[in-house]
């Protein structure tokens, strides 16, 4: 499969180079045709090397090079072709041959149609066709019949795009089949945690039992010392590998912040710059458990994204922290709900059993004004110990 792969992208570049070197030769059987030219063939050969069409195909073939340079390139293509078609106008040079510089920015084109982002590509791709129509269109002239490779010109960037979307949408495709295959490998190695796991504290369990058992024989202090022993080390083979298996699990985006998280930055780095932060100031530097700190990262980004899918126009998104009657209150709120949003769905009973596991509570509905609120509260303890209300074992 990846020899097959290499072949296809030699065959592809091979194609290109080819179009590119069709696209040169037309340029130079142009130059030699047009009025002017015959005064031997240095002159118009000097002039389509000075010109900026001949530096393009270059810059197409370098994208493939540099993937993640596509937008300067692009950029850079469009400038030079523009350069050139105002200065074929400006100095009536109107033989400067466009066959070249419309292929390569196609080829650029189907680039930022396929690696750029939204925004970019939406920028770039039009530009690249303007100057692709206006080159045979200005440097010819309304009257002359090469000013009809304008059409053709259109029509080609218009393919070129397409194929560079459809590109893309083959991208995220492979990228959510990358996803899933992902996703069940992780529930495969909880499996397998799972079932380690329980093997070694089975163990564990044995080997307490056995000491009660010794212990109530009034055995000698050398028994216990070995059966402690064995406990142990079946303990420390537990720990260990949970720890690799859960370091197999662990999903690199969006982790929570774990030990050492104060709440401030637990809050901010769940909302990330989707939504205005708001922590009280006695609140944030508060050291929070581990426990905590995932919860309250559960509970925003759940929030967040249903806000993103139910109210996709809201205007305001605030996600703030206080205290409020012996609770730590986390608040989102948004605006921009429209009246066919869902009450419910499996996030909100997710959030709802993860803060019910911290003895909190959550609620979740329909404001006034077209505005959505989620509230999670949690029980504080005093001042020097503050979680201290929470369940213990977790």
């Amino acid at each position: 499969m990846r020899r097959a792969g290499v072949l296809a992208r030699r065959g592809m570049l091979g194609t290109e180079l080819a179009a590119l070197a069709a696209a040169l030769v037309a340029d130079v059987v142009l130059v030699l045709r047009a009025p002017g030219g015959s005064g031997g063939w240095a002159a118009p050969l000097t002039g389509l090397l000075a010109s900026t069409g001949t530096a393009i195909p270059v810059l197409a073939v370098l994208r493939r090079r540099f993937p993640r340079h596509v937008g300067v390139l692009g950029s850079v293509v469009a400038a030079l072709s523009a350069i050139g078609t105002v200065v074929a106008v400006t100095a009536h040079a109107r033989s400067q041959p466009p066959f070249a510089e419309i292929v390569a920015a196609g080829l650029l084109t189907a680039a930022a149609g396929r690696k750029l982002e939204p925004k970019h590509a939406a920028a770039l791709a039009p530009a690249l066709g303007a100057v692709m129509i206006a080159a045979p269109l200005l440097r010819y002239g309304a009257g002359e019949p090469e000013t009809l490779l304008a059409v053709a010109a259109a029509a080609y960037w218009g393919a070129c795009l397409g194929v560079g979307l459809i590109l893309r949408a083959a991208d995220a495709r492979q990228r959510a089949a990358l996803d899933r295959v992902r996703s069940q490998e992780r529930l495969q190695l909880a499996r397998e945690l799972h079932d380690l796991v329980s093997h070694h504290v089975s163990g564990i369990v044995v080997r307490v039992q056995a000491a009660r058992a010794i212990a109530e024989a009034n055995a000698d202090v050398g028994g216990h010392a070995a059966v402690y022993r064995e406990i142990e080390e079946a303990g420390g083979a537990a720990l260990a590998a949970a720890r690799r298996l859960v370091g197999m699990l662990r999903d690199t985006r969006d982790v929570p912040l774990l030990s050492g998280a104060v709440l401030g930055d637990a809050v901010r780095a769940a909302a990330g710059s989707s939504a205005r932060v708001d922590v009280a100031e006695e609140l944030d530097q508060l050291p929070v458990p581990a426990q905590v700190a995932t919860t309250v990262h559960r509970v925003v980004t759940e929030a967040l994204t249903n806000a993103r899918r139910h109210a996709p126009s809201a205007t305001e998104v605030v996600v703030s922290a206080r205290v409020e009657a012996d609770d730590l209150v986390l608040e989102v709120r948004n605006d921009g709900v429209t009246a066919t949003a869902a009450p419910g769905g499996f996030g909100i009973i997710g959030m709802t059993e993860r803060l019910a596991m911290l003895g909190g509570r959550l609620t979740a509905g329909p404001e006034a004004g077209a505005r959505w609120r989620v509230v999670a509260r949690l029980p504080l303890a005093g001042e020097d110990a503050p979680f201290d209300a929470l369940p213990r074992g977790l």
